[in-house]
């Protein structure tokens, strides 16, 4: 599919700033759900990344992501092979300070930027009709419309916003009114009067967004302005400014511009779509059996129907059940009734306010050098499994309270400790004295795998000093081993 002949092709802008709730426990904020993989090779971002490939698109989309998950997105686009202007977000501030900063990012690109404000973790199996449905939206685009993407629905789906087109323009319709989440009985009418679903996935010229953002939410685009006007470089991200960026209203697009814009219009499509905003999603985006059910993983079901299985580490069996949800993790076990698959979020805001730290993180955290896993933890020890990426190394670093031991299980590493630096193989390890100074680096090509098992009379993460860091990481009040 060729470029635009009437400019420069569309800049794909990726909004990457979900905190992880709604997939609990698989999703947590160390990880959120754009990062996960369902029954596919990559993940949600990846697969919206890849999906804005071809003539049509700019090949250097505009990432704005949480700077918490900046070294997520890095990876998650060296692996696919993507190049991206990636802006941090200092903290969130919803959808349509985001889109902002994608906006006047492209602008300084080209002044006649097209852009196309994409959720990244979103699902849209069928790429090639997504790409046509871009095309299709682009003449009223240019015109000056700002264009939503709206999937006839196939249920009446209650989880979704819908949208009621109007008046037909070159090929999209008017937007005549955007509706809530709606209660079933509403739902089912929405079909039959031929609302389609928000997909919160939009088209349109980037001074066009930004024109209407200034006469209807002004205080956004100030501090939006500002943040980025006052952005810092730091290896391959571009930190917008916390103090600027703080001030911008937190507002999603929908509320600040789409609903109360008279340029609002709506192309019906017709791809597979889905936000994955639930564990009921998941499902209904699983090929079920013969039964209804849908297994993701290590998981069986005996005398059941309609239950979905989502199992990463081990076996999970269900029997003589009918509609409910098990999502089963190393530390985490949840069992849902399907119907209450919306109040994940809600059980999330509860863990949280109980400070329970499974609301957030993950066993399993992931760093630019690679990850770390807990195993197990006890009085007075912790032993912890590392992955070293090839090439990478960790912080120069000291503890006050533990000593670590090192065994080296795969790959080879360097352990340098004190003024020697060990080079170490498979079934050898090393000793780390308290307050020694210390670094691990993966000098091979392959992953190096170690345990590492940390004794003392304190074992929180905040025992850390870092000295050094090679990804310009300033030293965090968390510790967390980095």
């Amino acid at each position: 599919m060729s470029a635009r002949s009437s400019g420069g092709p569309i800049i794909p802008v990726i909004l990457s700033g979900g905190s992880g709730t709604r997939l609990w426990p698989l999703s947590r904020r160390s990880k959120p759900k754009q990062f996960l993989r369902f029954a596919s090779p990559h993940s949600l971002f990846q697969d919206t990344a890849l999906r804005c490939r071809g003539g049509l698109f700019d090949p250097r989309p505009i990432v704005v992501g949480a700077a918490d998950h900046r070294f997520l997105i890095a990876e998650d686009l060296l692996e696919i092979g993507v190049e991206a202007d990636i802006l941090l977000e200092p903290e969130a501030r919803n959808s349509c300070a985001a889109i902002a900063a994608g906006c006047l990012q492209a602008l300084k690109r080209d002044r006649n930027a097209m852009v196309l404000a994409l959720a990244a973790d979103h699902r849209i199996p069928d790429s090639e009709a997504f790409s046509a449905a871009v095309a299709s939206a682009m003449p009223d685009g240019e015109a000056g419309a700002l264009m939503t993407f709206g999937v006839r629905p196939d249920r009446p789906a209650t989880a979704y916003g819908y949208v009621r087109p109007g008046a037909k323009l070159a090929r999209a319709f008017r937007v005549e009114a955007f509706v809530e989440k709606p209660e079933r009985a509403d739902a089912i009418r929405h079909m039959r009067d031929g609302y389609l679903w928000n997909s919160g996935n939009f088209l349109f010229r980037a001074d066009a967004f930004i024109a209407e953002l200034d006469r209807l939410e002004p205080a956004v685009l100030e501090a939006v302005s500002a943040a980025l006007a006052g952005a810092r470089s730091d290896l391959d991200f571009l930190r917008l400014d916390e103090a600027a960026f703080a001030r911008a209203p937190s507002i999603s697009v929908d509320y600040a511009v789409m609903e109360r814009t008279t340029h609002a219009a709506v192309l019906p499509v017709d791809y597979d779509w889905s936000d994955v905003g639930s564990w009921d999603a998941v499902g209904h985006a699983t090929a079920p059996d013969r039964d209804g059910n849908a297994v993701i993983g290590d998981g069986m079901v005996i005398d059941g129907r309609g239950n979905l299985v989502h199992s990463e580490s081990h076996l999970t069996a269900l029997i003589g059940v009918d509609d409910i949800t098990v999502v089963a993790t190393r530390d985490c076990l949840l069992v849902a009734s399907r119907a209450r698959a919306q109040d994940v979020k809600a059980l999330v805001s509860r863990l949280r306010e109980e400070g329970r730290t499974e609301a957030g993180e993950a066993l399993q955290i992931f760093r630019p050098w690679g990850n770390y896993e807990r195993l197990d933890i006890g009085e007075g020890y912790q032993v912890k499994r590392i992955v070293v990426k090839p090439g990478a190394r960790l912080s120069l670093q000291k503890h006050r309270h533990r000593v670590e031991h090192w065994v080296v299980v795969q790959g080879r590493v360097e352990a340098t400790i004190g003024e020697t630096v060990h080079t170490l193989k498979a079934d050898q390890s090393v000793y780390v004295p308290l307050g020694a100074v210390h670094r691990l680096a993966n000098p091979g090509t392959e992953p190096a795998v170690l345990i590492e098992v940390q004794t003392g009379d304190y074992l929180g993460e905040d025992d850390i000093i870092r000295l050094e860091d090679s990804y310009n990481r300033v030293p965090e009040p968390s510790g967390e081993l980095t």
